[in-house]
């Protein structure tokens, strides 16, 4: 980033380019995190889709179910795409669709013991992995930089 910003400097001293610095590395450093976080899904036989449903199911309350809506609403993704990542999580075997017994016109999305056990261990490593990605910066510094960015995230988020 500084060779980049160097660069514009020179080429155009008129921008402040301060913003483009700031941007650029959150960028970099959420690509490479989650490229990293990959590693620990992909270990496991998931990506950062499959891993989001699995997690988002296991964080509700017991029996751990919810809708294709309430997970899209979640995770604040289309239709199209929810059915599929739940397609290819029901042919895993980590989840089944299965009717509300409150109201069988609803149908619910629900971990099955397999995926219980594997969202269970992925959740695990992957707080660990989390917690190594940020390991540069101590406990002052990790509590400003979640001050700082739950800041920034108000900002943009409609």
């Amino acid at each position: 980033m500084d060779k980049i910003i160097s660069q514009w400097q020179t080429e155009r001293p008129d921008l402040d380019v301060t913003a483009m610095a700031q941007v650029g590395r959150l960028s970099v450093v959420s690509h490479l995190f989650s490229r990293q976080m990959g590693k620990v899904f992909a270990h496991h036989g998931l990506n950062a889709a499959g891993f989001d449903v699995l997690a988002t199911l296991r964080r509700s309350s017991s029996p751990h179910a919810l809708t294709a809506g309430e997970l899209m609403a979640s995770m604040m993704i289309t239709s199209g795409t929810m059915t599929n990542r739940i397609d290819q999580l029901v042919k895993a075997g980590l989840v089944m669709r299965k009717s509300d017994s409150a109201d069988a016109r609803r149908i619910l999305v629900r971990l099955t013991p397999k995926g219980k056990r594997l969202i269970d261990k992925v959740v695990a490593e992957h707080v660990e992995n989390q917690a190594g990605l940020l390991e540069a910066l101590d406990e002052s510094e990790r509590e400003l930089l979640d001050s700082l960015l739950r800041k920034l995230l108000a900002s943009v988020v409609p």
